[in-house]
Order: C-alpha cells, then structure tokens, then sequence
C-alpha cells in the first residue's frame, strides 16, 4: 500500500525540519512548506492526504487556508489538523467548523500526534470508501434510458422526490418499480437514512405481520428476545411494500391503521409506537379492480393512491435496449473479471424484436447468460437463447460466410410449442442446404456436433432415407 503524503504547513524552519523527520520515521512521505499560499501551490500541483496546518502564517492565515481546502474537489481534499502554540477553545471551535479534523497545542506530544494522524487519515479513508459505495450503489440502481416514456418518468420521480406523499407504482413483473421507489428515496429529504423494502409475495402470511410490527419477547413460540419490525426501522425514513396486492385482509387493516394513526404496535405488545415513515408501494395487478373484487380494502387503495406511477413495459421502449444491454453487459463483464465485449448487430436485431414478457430484469438475465457462454470476442446470436433467437426474426436474418445463401425463415405462429418451433427451423436450414449438415449448421448458428445432435433428438431425416445425409462434411 502507498504511503500517506503528509504536508506540513508551519513558517518556523526547526518544526518543519523536525516534524517531517518524525513523519518520516514513521513510514509517511512527507514535506513542508512555509506559508499558506505555498501549502495551496502545492496541493494545486499533488494531492495531499493529510494537511498539518499552523494556525499563525505570514500571508493568509491557517483559517483562511483552511477555508479554501475546503473548496478543493472532494476526491483531491486532504483531512487538515491544525496546530497552533496559542491556541484557545475559540481557536479550536472555529477550525472545526471550518473543516478541520482536530486541533494541537505545540509543543506538540509526538505520541497524541501519531494517534490523531492515524484516525485522520482512517477518517479520510472511510469518507472516500462510502462515497465510492454510494457511487456503486446509484450506478446499480439508476434509471436507465432517454425513450420519451422514461423521460417522461424522470420528471414525475423529481416532482415527487422532494414531497412525503405516498406513491403507488404500477408496472408488469419485471419493469423496475423497486428501482423507481430506490431512486425517489435516494432524491428526497428522507434519504440519509436507509431505504426499507418488503416483499408482500415472498413473506409468508403467517410471519409477515411479525416482519411488519416487530414483536415482543415471549409472544409466540421461538419468541425469545424483543425484535423491532420493518415499520419501525423505516422511523423517518422510506418502506417500500413490494407486491402489495398480496397482503391478506388481515394486514391489510393493520397497515391502513399503521398509516392514519402513524402509530404501530408489536405482536403481544400493549404500547403504541409513534412513527414517521413515507410509504411507497407497487403492484403488477390493477388494485382498483382487486377493490371491486372484494379482494383488497378500498380505503387503504384510496390511502396510498395519492399519486400513481405507470412503469413502460420493455416492449414500448425498445428504443432504450441497446443502452440497456451495453451497461448490463459491461456490469457483468467486470464481475467476472472479463473485458468489455462488444454485441453484434445480428444479436442486437434480435433483442429489438423480441417481446420481452419478462421486461428489464430478463433482459439482464440473458445478457448474464450470453457473457458467461460466450467465447469472449463478442456476444453473437448464437449466444442467445432459443427463445429469443427462434421467436421473431429482424427484417434481414444473420448472413452467414460469404458464398452461403441467407437464412431466411417464416415466422411461426404465435403460441407454438418451442421444440416444435425449433425442429421446424433445424428442417427448413436442411431442405434449404441440400441435406448438408455443414451448411445447415452455418445457416443456424451452431456446431456441427450440436447439430447432428439436434437431428438425432428430434429423429429428422430426409423422407426415404435412414438417417440424415452428409455427402461432404466440409460442404
């Protein structure tokens, strides 16, 4: 690991001289300057991780000094100590204000010195690793796509960012609502404290509302401690009801007394919880509908249907798949330690025109699928999966080798069984390349062993012969 680069800023030669020897024995890379204007020279030409600041410069002064390193670029900022030899609690307090991790007294004790440079510098450290988590964190979860429906999306997430009124997001299984609600939480006032999210689908009925309310020790069997639930984690925070089509009549009550009263009470609990949480919430079915069922409690749909978001399915913004898939392609090849590979425009034609039933997150999933299979180079059609390669064709079909005809195959119809879907496509390649299994194989993309495989599962010859001719293997 590379040594921390220490300057010291102090206008008395000896204190330099000296405190860099001792920085220096101790295994820092350090060096000093006289004045503040030198220390800002300086920091302008080399970052510094750490700033030992004299309070009392000829020039502009430590505080001034120390307002404009403030004003450095956070990633380039160094943690600043200041030392002064006549220092008071005035000194101290207005440093720390200004920015200042602490504040020594000279002559300073070399012994509380190493112990404040080494929290500093762990402090610095910790600052830039949660940055860089957070950056992590939006990469994953940002919002995706420049089509006029998630621009469209955009400017109604901002609007509603900056309120506390509950959102109910709308959308098929698979289009990103948690990824609209994270976004929300993340843009408003609430978001310095932690998102919390609930699965009404995954959470089985009978444990569910202990998630929600929490319990208390001895309330039910396997009971054996207090436990806070989800509602009171999210004290004045955000919590995402996932699904919450799927919540029984049971909660369902519960929750909308949760939201009037803003109070919660844990499972064989007598004392009501005060609460402040924004609730967001989503569903893939049509709750309006659900209510007229009978199915789900009208005054709670009219409790969170203060704002409603539709989610695009992905089939309405195919405009945004080839974005999609670049930044899904290039997270995948980073986690597998792969470099970036590029997506053929035969493979991409294919993913246009595919219908996508299980939206953005089957979008990811096979492109996960065709990195890990793929030969490395690029992501061909042939990676793809029979699904997504067989189900629709773009309006010009991969061209094979130069000299080999083109591969062009009707459409079938719509609900057709996939293994049939695919032997219909294995016996057109063979009519249309003279009962050639070289050829055929090049028509559709796959090898000539997977082929002849494929010939013998689904038991396709040539009417009159026994079994698949191959007068040439080399074609």
């Amino acid at each position: 690991m590379k040594p921390a680069r220490i300057l010291v800023v102090d206008d008395e030669p000896g204190i330099r001289q000296s405190l860099c020897g001792v920085l220096g024995d101790d295994g820092y890379l350090a060096h000093a300057v006289a004045s503040g204007e030198e220390s800002l020279e300086d920091l302008s030409r080399e970052p510094s991780d750490l700033v030992l600041l004299d309070v009392w410069l000829p020039g502009i002064d430590g505080m001034e000094t120390l307002a404009r390193i403030q004003e450095i670029p956070f990633a380039d900022r160094p943690v600043v100590v200041m030392i002064s030899g006549h220092g008071n609690i005035e000194t101290a307090v207005k440093a720390t204000k200004l920015g200042a991790f602490d504040f020594l007294e000279k002559p300073l004790s070399l012994q509380k010195l190493t112990v404040v440079l080494k929290n500093a510098l762990e402090h610095r450290r910790l600052q830039i690793e949660n940055i860089r988590l957070r950056g992590d964190g939006e990469s994953k979860y940002r919002i995706i796509g420049e089509s006029v429906p998630m621009k469209a999306l955009r400017q109604q997430m901002e609007l509603m960012a900056a309120t506390n009124g509950r959102v109910l997001i709308y959308g098929e299984s698979g289009t990103g609502k948690e990824l609209v609600a994270r976004a929300i939480h993340r843009h408003s006032p609430r978001r310095e404290r932690p998102f919390v999210a609930v699965s009404c689908a995954a959470i089985p009925e009978t444990l569910i509302e202990s998630e929600l309310f929490g319990y208390e020790k001895g309330a039910f069997t396997g009971a054996a401690s207090r436990r806070q639930g989800l509602l009171e984690a999210a004290d004045r925070s955000t919590l995402f009801f996932d699904e919450i089509g799927e919540l029984s009549a049971n909660l369902q009550a519960k929750v909308l007394r949760a939201l009037q009263e803003r109070e919660i009470r844990r499972v064989g609990g007598r004392e009501d919880i005060k609460v402040d949480v924004r609730i967001l919430a989503a569903t893939n079915k049509s709750l309006e509908a659900e209510v007229a069922r009978g199915t789900f409690r009208e005054d709670l749909y009219y409790r969170l249907h203060v704002v409603t978001i539709n989610l695009p399915p992905l089939r309405e913004r195919s405009t945004d798949i080839p974005e999609l898939a670049e930044v899904f392609v290039a997270r995948v090849c980073a986690e597998a330690q792969r470099p970036p590979m590029p997506i053929t425009k035969e493979a991409m034609g294919l993913l246009l025109h595919y219908e996508w039933p299980g939206n953005v997150r089957q979008l990811e999933a096979v492109l996960q699928r065709a990195v890990l299979l793929s030969d490395g180079r690029a992501i061909d059609y042939t990676d793809l999966p029979i699904e997504v390669r067989f189900s629709t064709l773009p309006p010009k079909a991969p061209v094979p080798a130069s000299g080999e005809p083109e591969c062009r195959f009707p459409l079938p119809q719509h609900g057709i069984n996939l293994e049939e879907v695919e032997r219909e496509f294995i016996v057109q390649a063979m009519e249309q390349s003279g009962w050639v299994i070289a050829k055929a194989a090049k028509l559709l993309g796959l090898s000539y062993r997977t082929l002849q495989y494929r010939l013998e599962k689904f038991q396709i010859r040539r009417e009159g012969d026994e079994a698949a001719s191959e007068p040439d293997a080399t074609g």
